[in-house]
């Protein structure tokens, strides 16, 4: 069932936060804020460091649209925090640690069978409110900027295109 127009799952859990120290984070912390809440399947993976990168690289834009980005997988903060040093460097947003798997159940996300989440991008606005979600299947990574295109377009309250980007013109209705 789509999540699309209904409140977001709130949750509550551990996060790795600014170079490697541990954080209880909440959704409600980011009221007031769009937040862009993605889920990924594992961490020392081949596809997911694609993903938790470009987000890094595009945090500024994200941030530039008041957007805030939080990246959450089934792994243990311990785990995030050992990949962060050993692989990825500083992301600047938030990894959650979903060891319950709680917060990829609420969002539908979980591979029950499996027992990991399934990259899902959700773009909540300031009032808690879903505004767009995509699942991809394991092996294809998401793009960041899909994403900011259409966080930008929700911001813009206009109708858009197919392809629109900012800057351009909205559609009229008739």
């Amino acid at each position: 069932m789509s999540m699309i127009g209904r409140p977001a799952p709130q949750f509550t859990a551990q996060a790795v936060v600014d170079g490697g120290e541990f954080k209880e984070i909440s959704l409600s912390d980011y009221k007031g804020k769009f937040v862009v809440l993605f889920f990924y399947p594992l961490d020392f993976t081949f596809v997911c460091p694609t993903e938790l990168t470009q987000f890094r690289e595009k945090l500024g834009e994200f941030k530039e649209l008041g957007a805030e980005v939080i990246g959450a997988s089934v792994d243990s903060v311990h785990s995030h925090k050992k990949w962060i040093k050993d692989d990825l460097g500083d992301l600047g947003y938030p990894l959650i640690g979903d060891i319950t798997k709680q917060v990829s159940r609420d969002y539908g996300v979980l591979l029950q069978d499996a027992g990991i989440a399934t990259r899902g991008t959700f773009i909540i606005d300031p009032e808690g409110i879903v505004q767009y979600e995509c699942l991809h299947n394991l092996n294809v990574g998401r793009d960041a900027n899909e994403i900011l295109r259409v966080l930008a377009a929700i911001k813009s309250g206009e109708l858009c295109s197919a392809g629109w980007k900012p800057g351009d013109p909205p559609l009229k209705a008739n």
